[in-house]
């Protein structure tokens, strides 16, 4: 159940980057539930960089920075014309 919750939120977070990034975007509704997921764990990464934790784990994004970095994966993949 967790991997279901988990699309669905990747779903939703990817789908409010694609909103707010300026620019079409043609990906299908898959690989923006991917870009979510995708965006939500590139910004806990950095997140974990930044504020290192005392156990070592890895610190969760939350809602407002996933989207932030699935922002940055469409900017990034961009650049590198994938999208």
């Amino acid at each position: 159940m967790q991997y279901v919750s988990m699309a669905i939120v990747g779903l939703i977070v990817g789908a409010l980057a694609r909103l707010f990034y300026p620019g079409a975007q043609d990906i299908s509704w898959i690989m923006t539930a991917v870009l979510g997921i995708a965006g939500s764990f590139a910004a806990g990464l950095i997140g974990s960089m930044v504020h290192k934790s005392a156990d070592g784990k890895m610190h969760p994004a939350g809602f407002i920075w996933s989207i932030v970095g699935a922002m940055i994966l469409i900017f990034v993949a961009k650049r590198f014309n994938v999208v």
